[in-house]
């Protein structure tokens, strides 16, 4: 296929980071210029891809594929892409795709389609709707814009390559983008379906993840004759209870373990000694500023996996009535916690049906 693909990376960024231009800053475990770089190779529809750098260096310490060239950018975006047709018009395109780095989320699928577009318009440029209310103003006047019928565009844009050098080679002002030639010179602009992933990186903000943290809890307690059954906040029927200084709730003690581990502050009984204050105390009781805590600390849990491991008790009988109080006490939806119930074979103090354990994994994430 005589298509090649630009990826215009010579910008500083000075509005994202002081110290690293955008496009070679990491992102989901890569540089945010290799997004591009890979999926334009992996769509196997380019003989050649142009990166336009004002850093050249950086790339010549990467291992690249031989279909990929680098040559060095302008001061401006439309300089840049000046220089990346010229460069290109002695291998003769038919088409030619500009993309900026900047818009590292796009897809294979939407090459695709402009691909496809293309074999029967002279450019094609994805677009979306904006969210948001739009205004502009005229003389100190705001006047308000119908969003449904304002368009914008995305990258990567898509041109027969005579046509686009032809406009460019002839524009003495600064373009925002490619499609902009053809919309001033009258040329026909195929749109088509952008995606809203597909969003530019401006901002350090537009990049930075939210921190995912994993907490493990452990309980076991003895069974004793005449005392009550608690699991999850749950009372349950049964001949024994679960002996310890609280009501010996399991799943919530293995619940409130495995949070202090995920945000790394120690165990329960750094906040609920065996002291006469917490005697016989109600696990939901104990549960409840550990989560009011979590929470004010702007976290939220994403899941909790729980394994209550026993032999008596079945679970299976009572899981949606657990499942239902932990869902209260944590304020989390039921979709987000389960509950297994495991056996160990009538080995040991468990499988005698003298104790009762339960392991929980918790996942939350850190918001700003």
């Amino acid at each position: 296929m005589n298509n090649y693909f630009v990826i215009l990376a010579a910008g500083k960024s000075k509005r994202f980071h002081k110290n690293i231009a955008k496009q070679f800053y990491n992102y989901k475990n890569k540089e945010i210029i290799d997004h591009s770089i890979e999926k334009s190779l992996n769509s196997k529809l380019f003989k050649k891809i142009l990166i336009v750098t004002n850093n050249v260096n950086h790339f010549k310490k990467k291992k690249y594929s031989k279909s990929i060239s680098i040559i060095k950018g302008g001061k401006e975006r439309s300089d840049s892409s000046l220089l990346a047709l010229k460069y290109l018009k002695k291998y003769k395109p038919k088409n030619v795709f500009i993309h900026d780095a900047a818009r590292p989320n796009f897809s294979i699928k939407l090459l695709k389609n402009l691909f496809k577009a293309l074999k029967y318009n002279k450019a094609v440029v994805p677009i979306i709707t904006s969210k948001d209310s739009i205004k502009y103003i005229i003389k100190n006047q705001i006047f308000n814009l119908d969003k449904n019928n304002s368009l914008l565009t995305q990258t990567p844009q898509a041109f027969r390559f005579k046509e686009l050098h032809n406009l460019a080679i002839n524009e003495k002002s600064k373009i925002s983008d490619e499609a902009t030639l053809f919309i001033k010179n009258n040329v026909k602009v195929k749109f088509i379906p952008g995606e809203n992933k597909n969003s530019k990186i401006t901002y350090l903000n537009d990049v930075e993840t939210y921190k995912t943290y994993f907490g493990i809890g452990f309980d076991i307690h003895k069974l004793v004759k005449k005392k009550k059954l608690y699991l999850g906040g749950v009372k349950i029927p049964f001949h024994s209870g679960l002996e310890g200084h609280s009501d010996g709730d399991v799943i919530l003690h293995a619940i409130i373990d495995a949070i202090l581990g995920a945000i790394r502050k120690k165990d329960i009984g750094t906040y609920f000694p065996n002291t006469k204050k917490f005697k016989n105390i109600r696990s939901p009781k104990m549960l409840k500023p550990i989560i009011d805590n979590l929470y004010k600390s702007n976290f939220s849990i994403n899941n909790l996996d729980i394994n209550l491991i026993c032999e008596q008790p079945k679970v299976s009988k009572y899981r949606n009535k657990i499942i239902n109080s932990i869902s209260k006490l944590t304020t989390l939806n039921k979709n987000q916690i389960n509950l297994k119930g495991k056996t160990v074979e009538k080995l040991g103090l468990i499988g005698k049906e003298k104790a009762i354990a339960c392991e929980v994994i918790v996942s939350i994430t850190k918001y700003d």
